[in-house]
């Protein structure tokens, strides 16, 4: 069940939010050949998978309890690498390699993933594995949201889930990370508009003579419990075909933000790096490797 806030007893402080959703269902189509065995969150950048980019950071930041949506494909190669492996611990102590223990743990004692199947044929967009997160696990408290193809790389500075989460006043307001691009390149995106820091629209793939800005959303949220009711109730109360239309989170944001939500816009000096396009995830490869 979710958190109670008592605005009486204490007050709001980052450390609240410990829960985060983290979706990495779907094909991965633009990767194909290679994520018909590989799924496409499973992808290597250097010697670690994608997400587990935005896992550690979120883990970082204060989070013990990650929601992750996954396929319906087994075995399940994520929940392989978050789990022990015996036989390698095994044979690590046997050959005298105890130091690489730590390297095969890859996930803290005091952190647990609750994993989620969404099917591939049912209802598909950014909102629905929220959606799904959220009505089963009953989550009615601020939570972080990351995608899992994607990731701010600022090893040495703030990352982007602390710079969404500084931004906030109380557990009723959200946040929504920005990256700035060239302005040229705005057409392929969906970009903010923003007004005294605030969210007030995204605009999904204007021209760059429309666009508002040179914002652009990279799907990394401090999600209100308000924010995620919305989500919610629009994935339920709309039945799109599944060649008409996504659920996409970005119009439950919207209506969010018309009904008052406050919705926060937050910004680091780190590198967004993108997994999904193989030239994203060759970039990303060499920035992290140091090439």
């Amino acid at each position: 069940m979710g958190m109670c806030y008592n605005e009486c007893s204490f007050k709001w402080s980052l450390n609240m939010i410990t829960k985060a959703i983290v979706p990495v269902a779907g094909w991965g189509t633009r990767r194909l050949p290679i994520t018909k065995i590989i799924e496409k969150s499973m992808l290597p950048v250097g010697n670690r998978p994608l997400v587990d980019y935005s896992v550690q950071e979120l883990i970082k930041a204060g989070v013990t309890d990650i929601y992750m949506v996954i396929s319906n494909v087994e075995p399940c190669q994520v929940k392989a690498f978050y789990q022990d492996n015996k036989a390698l611990n095994d044979y690590l102590i046997e050959r005298g390699k105890e130091d690489r223990l730590k390297l095969a743990k890859t996930l803290p004692d005091d952190v647990k993933i609750h994993y989620i199947t969404q099917d591939p044929s049912g209802k598909y967009g950014t909102a629905v594995p929220i959606a799904m997160a959220v009505e089963e696990y009953r989550i009615n408290e601020p939570v972080l949201v990351f995608m899992g193809d994607d990731f701010i790389w600022n090893p040495d500075g703030e990352s982007s889930a602390e710079a969404l989460m500084k931004t906030l006043q109380n557990e009723s307001e959200s946040a929504i990370f920005g990256v700035e691009i060239p302005r040229e390149d705005v057409e392929k995106y969906g970009v903010f508009s923003v007004e005294d820091g605030l969210l007030k629209e995204v605009i999904e793939k204007p021209s760059v003579e429309e666009a508002p800005s040179n914002l652009i959303n990279v799907s990394k949220y401090v999600m209100s419990p308000e924010l995620l009711q919305e989500i919610v109730q629009y994935v339920n109360e709309n039945d799109f075909g599944p060649k008409d239309q996504e659920y996409v989170v970005t119009d439950p944001i919207d209506s969010y933000i018309k009904k008052g939500g406050i919705m926060h816009v937050a910004t680091t000096d780190g590198e967004y790096l993108d997994g999904g396009s193989l030239e994203g995830w060759v970039h990303a490869n060499n920035v992290v490797c140091g090439a």
